[in-house]
């Protein structure tokens, strides 16, 4: 593991097979993927040169890092195929590790762990989802007004994240929500839909969400509403809970 103090960059090679796709073309296929993490919160891949079965052209594209250096940019070409701007390399990085790598964007193509499809970023190999199931009293209020009471909460605990409390539809004020266009997906439980909540004038936006198909490992919260903590006055066993400081609030 590499890590560079002036940005807080760790990169290390990943232990699974990666492979990326474009329109069913075959773009990369490696077994040591580098684990990047840009940004505190999760690793973005970045795939040896030598695992790519695509073509770069230069695009005239740069880009600055304080921490990775500067970049390239390049268009990615496959039998016919090309996406613009889809790739950068850092030839003259200070993290040596990243010279003979490229940085494919995971939003242009279809990219596999082992043989389970990835979605958003790479999973975080430190970061786990738990969930489990709880007899624990939880209330949610929104400006003075009780919209879910639930003695059947499953609450997932996920790494770096606070304690989000699912509660079965049956406990929520369904007649508060009212459905948004809303939706976000998360690489360690699938695609989310999301309700606004009005109450008197006011309406909150995207304050409670669902996962009406999460993926396996999250099959738990499957068609369970839950609300921002960031957002709303949670009460658990009584007590209400302090709002937590998180880049969702």
């Amino acid at each position: 593991m590499t890590e560079d103090r002036r940005g807080r960059v760790k990169v290390e090679t990943g232990q699974k097979r990666v492979r990326v796709y474009l329109r069913g073309k075959l773009v990369a296929d490696t077994l040591r993927p580098l684990l990047v993490w840009e940004i505190p919160y999760y690793p973005t891949y970045y795939v040896p040169l030598t695992d790519l079965r695509a073509d770069l052209d230069p695009n005239g594209v740069t880009e600055h890092s304080p921490s990775r250096g500067e970049a390239t940019g390049y268009d990615v070409t496959l039998e016919g195929l090309r996406v613009e701007g889809a790739a950068l390399r850092y030839l003259d990085s200070p993290l040596p590790e990243l010279k003979d790598a490229v940085r494919l964007d995971i939003a242009a193509f279809d990219w596999f762990e082992e043989d389970e499809q990835v979605f958003v970023h790479p999973r975080d190999p430190y970061s786990r989802v738990d969930i489990l199931g709880s007899s624990r009293h939880v209330r949610v209020e929104i400006d003075g007004v009780t919209v879910a009471d639930s003695h059947s909460p499953r609450i997932l605990f996920e790494t770096g994240l606070p304690a989000r409390y699912y509660l079965p539809l049956t406990d929520v004020r369904m007649d508060l929500l009212t459905s948004s266009e809303t939706h976000t997906s998360c690489p360690y439980k699938g695609t989310a839909d999301y309700w606004n909540v009005r109450i008197g004038d006011t309406e909150h936006a995207d304050i409670v969400w669902i996962y009406r198909t999460p993926l396996p490992e999250s099959q738990k919260v499957a068609g369970l509403a839950c609300f921002y903590n960031e957002k709303v006055d949670i009460y658990l066993d009584g007590v209400r809970q302090d709002r937590p400081h998180t880049p969702f609030g």
